[in-house]
């Protein structure tokens, strides 16, 4: 019995430590960018990149992912007030018939963005990769990101900590209710933010450069 309270004990110690750790890591992520998240096209500054953070088109149940069509809103809005020249989409193409980035350009094209402004990055895998790759691949030092705000901060942070001058732009979120998990994982992945940062994690895929001009 002895051994068992032991660890109940400690086992109680460790998830305490753990959630304190994960509301410190979005606190801190939270409280260093929201000079860096924006809501209002206005206010957001001209950049020549826009970097669209991918998403799937359809959900596993085959509805359609609000998620992946506010962020094309958001796109869209940006380059037609002029605020961007082109957009680097950042996504993942590692199963067959499913292609983030092709599917975020076709929408795009869609609504009238030339699809020569339109660069595809196929090895956004993580939204590290996403971001560190358009700095080492892509030439981007400087560039505004599109997501939904809970990502973009985390996105704007993982950023400027690699030396990149993000600012985020924020994408119509879905509802609290219906984006609840998504929220959840997004907490824990703001914690594991920094594990990263303790084990110097870097982008899992290099490749050959592609300035955009």
């Amino acid at each position: 019995m002895k051994i068992l309270r032991k660890i109940i004990i400690y086992g109680l110690i460790f998830f305490g430590i753990s959630v304190l750790f994960i509301l410190w890591a979005n606190h801190k992520i939270e409280s260093e960018t929201q000079d860096f998240v924006l809501d209002e096209v206005q206010k957001t500054p001209n950049k020549k990149v826009g970097l669209l953070l991918g998403t799937g088109k359809f959900l596993s149940n085959g509805n359609k992912n609000a998620y992946f069509f506010y962020r094309i809103d958001a796109t869209e809005k940006l380059y037609k007030a002029g605020k961007i020249k082109n957009v680097l989409i950042s996504g993942d193409n590692s199963q067959k018939n499913y292609n983030e980035p092709e599917d975020m350009m076709n929408e795009l094209v869609k609504r009238g963005i030339p699809k020569e402004h339109i660069y595809l990055d196929f090895a956004g895998f993580r939204t590290l990769d996403s971001v560190v790759r358009a700095k080492e691949i892509f030439g981007q030092d400087s560039f505004i990101i599109i997501s939904q705000k809970f990502h973009n901060e985390r996105a704007v942070y993982l950023a400027r900590k690699n030396g990149i001058e993000a600012y985020g732009f924020n994408a119509k979120d879905v509802n609290k209710y219906f984006g609840f998990k998504t929220k959840v994982r997004e907490y824990l992945a703001r914690a594991k933010v920094f594990v990263d940062f303790l084990l110097e994690v870097e982008p899992k895929f290099g490749g050959e450069k592609i300035l955009i001009p």
